[in-house]
């Protein structure tokens, strides 16, 4: 497959393309300085910022899929799902945050007294980035929440998947690798489980 990644240069962005090239897909990476990524096989760069939305669709046209790994605080959904949609872009799949996720009945982790205030700014806006995409009738997408805690790592290929819930291990630690993750994704993008919906996974 053909596939676009938007953030390609931060720590998640970098292990999707690892783990797209290792599976075969052609990779067209994009970032404000894309060009920056070490040459490979099968791997494009194309330098374009967010906010311009007739470069960002220029810069995923020709594409499967897009994957959209920008920050939330630097984005908002209309900007992401306006260029993939002008570039004829079928799919876009979302790297989610946990913050949206719930943690009892109609309380979200975001909304809990202990959640982290340098964080919260970038999880409300997840969280408004996800309520926008509900409200896309247009366009197939999926946002996949990871774990609390979700830092580079081992790459096991074992983790739990879930829904709407915040998932936590025996010990009560939320958490999954970014090279994880990145399968995750991955495998999601091969074998769609999810159109128009938010899923999680963590271990």
């Amino acid at each position: 497959m053909k596939i676009a990644i938007i953030g390609a240069t931060g720590r998640v962005g970098t292990r999707l393309i690892d783990e797209a090239l290792r599976r075969g897909h052609t990779v067209t990476a994009i970032a404000r300085q894309a060009d920056k990524l070490p040459a490979q096989p099968d791997l494009t760069t194309r330098n374009a910022d967010v906010a311009d939305t007739e470069a960002l669709a220029a810069a995923i046209a020709g594409n499967d899929v897009a994957i959209s790994t920008v920050r939330f605080e630097q984005t908002k959904a209309a900007q992401i799902v306006g260029a993939v949609k002008a570039a004829g872009v079928p799919r876009l799949l979302v790297v989610g945050g946990a913050g949206s996720l719930y943690v009892a009945p109609g309380v979200q982790l975001v909304d809990t007294p202990g959640f982290p205030d340098a964080y919260k700014p970038e999880a409300l806006a997840g969280r408004d980035f996800l309520d926008a995409l509900r409200a896309e009738t247009e366009l197939d997408w999926t946002f996949l929440s990871p774990a609390a805690l979700f830092e580079p790592g081992t790459r096991t290929g074992t983790w739990r998947t879930g829904g709407e819930t915040l998932l936590s291990d025996a010990s009560g630690k939320s958490w999954i690798s970014m090279e994880d993750y990145a399968i995750a994704m991955l495998d999601e993008v091969e074998k769609p489980a999810h159109p128009r919906q938010r899923y999680s996974v963590a271990y």
